[in-house]
């Protein structure tokens, strides 16, 4: 089955409570599913960092489900259009994967994950591409370009066409 929307055109559909999402050719915006927290950040360079697909177990585990799909955003670059007071933060000490701390910035109200920060990964946020309003951005510009810790994927999720590969995290 193939998606019904025109993947050449921004889509932000009606997804969660929130109305006001929106995108341009530079930035776009991520919502919380009540809509009480909104980011926007760059959808390029050199803001945007990169895209990936976590199998690692933490992933399975914070996200309730097989894996993470994943964007990096510099932090300077990472803009909290509304309820920054509104998210409660899950911090832990250490990491199955990189060992390190790890916060995990949730929305208070509808417990939607925003993003994490890993103090093996300073200078930037780990936002959810599922939080992002423009369904578009999902096909082009926050495709993954990494599936990472792919020993850990189940065996009934097969590895995305065109996506790199790596056993533990990428480097």
């Amino acid at each position: 089955m193939t998606s019904s929307f025109d993947k050449t055109k921004s889509y932000i559909p009606r997804a969660g409570l929130a109305i006001d999402g929106w995108s341009n050719d530079a930035e776009a915006t991520a919502t919380c599913y009540c809509g009480a927290v909104q980011l926007s950040f760059p959808t390029q360079g050199p803001g945007l960092v990169g895209t990936v697909i976590c199998h690692c177990t933490d992933c399975h585990k914070i996200t309730a489900s097989m894996y993470s799909s994943i964007f990096t955003i510099q932090d300077t670059h990472l803009k909290h259009v509304r309820g920054k007071d509104a998210l409660r933060v899950f911090k832990h000490s250490e990491t199955i994967a990189s060992h390190g701390s790890m916060a995990n910035h949730f929305c208070g109200t509808c417990g939607t994950l925003m993003y994490r920060v890993g103090s093996r990964f300073p200078g930037v946020s780990l936002l959810r591409i599922g939080t992002v309003d423009d369904f578009h951005l999902h096909e082009t510009k926050l495709k993954p370009q990494v599936e990472q810790f792919v020993e850990d994927r189940v065996a009934w999720a097969r590895p995305c066409e065109g996506v790199r590969q790596c056993e533990g995290p990428a480097s």
